[in-house]
């Protein structure tokens, strides 16, 4: 329900930029918010994978780079590596793994274990659309692909170790937050993102500094 919920809060910003797109003109500084940009800054993620009770907290960077071809429109590329592990307890039947944990011959107990999750690294690309609401202020929402490589692993109480997640996911990615601009060449920005990775569900926040060229 949270994901629909999130899906369609982005997707009415997304429309509600559009449409007010030529009412914000009045807003921006106009054409010359155009050019290349760079950013990076400190990324905070929550990764469920499948039979986890519960979301597992990651801290990462990220680093950006985009053109922004108006003041309503940007292509943009992020790429976000973990820098610490986060714990989380899973819960999956025994047969998912073809594991006779207890080697009790029923394989149909579920396994209580708590294991580590790392990400990798985190690829995306996106249109972002702009509403410039000052000079220095503006909301934006974004939509695109991303791509996750991450690795978890967690030790059963039968003293299994298993890997539960060791490759890679790709799927939908939406989003929005806010941007400001410090002077005409430094900003800060604040954005959240939904990632759609199949059986691994992933949200992430960040707060970055960026440099318009």
């Amino acid at each position: 329900m949270l994901k629909q919920l999130l899906i369609g809060a982005t997707a009415a910003g997304a429309f509600t930029i559009a449409g007010a797109s030529a009412h914000a003109q009045s807003y921006g500084s106009g054409a010359e918010d155009t050019g290349f940009y760079l950013q990076g800054g400190y990324s905070y993620l929550d990764i469920e994978p499948d039979g986890a009770e519960s979301g597992v907290d990651t801290d990462a960077i990220t680093a950006r780079a985009g053109y922004q071809f108006s003041p309503n429109f940007s292509i943009e590329g992020d790429i976000t590596s973990g820098i610490d592990d986060g714990e989380f307890d899973y819960n999956v039947d025994e047969d998912s793994f073809d594991l006779d944990d207890n080697n009790d011959g029923d394989f149909n107990d579920l396994i209580n274990a708590s294991g580590d999750i790392g990400l990798n690294y985190l690829v995306g690309i996106y249109g972002k659309a702009s509403m410039p609401v000052s000079d220095r202020f503006d909301i934006f929402a974004r939509a695109g692909y991303a791509f996750i490589d991450l690795d978890a692993e967690i030790q059963t109480p039968g003293g299994t170790e298993l890997t539960t997640v060791e490759d890679s996911e790709d799927g939908a990615a939406l989003g929005g937050g806010l941007e400001y601009d410090l002077t005409e060449d430094w900003h800060l920005r604040g954005d959240y993102t939904w990632y759609g990775f199949g059986e691994t569900d992933t949200h992430a926040a960040m707060i970055s500094a960026g440099y318009k060229f």
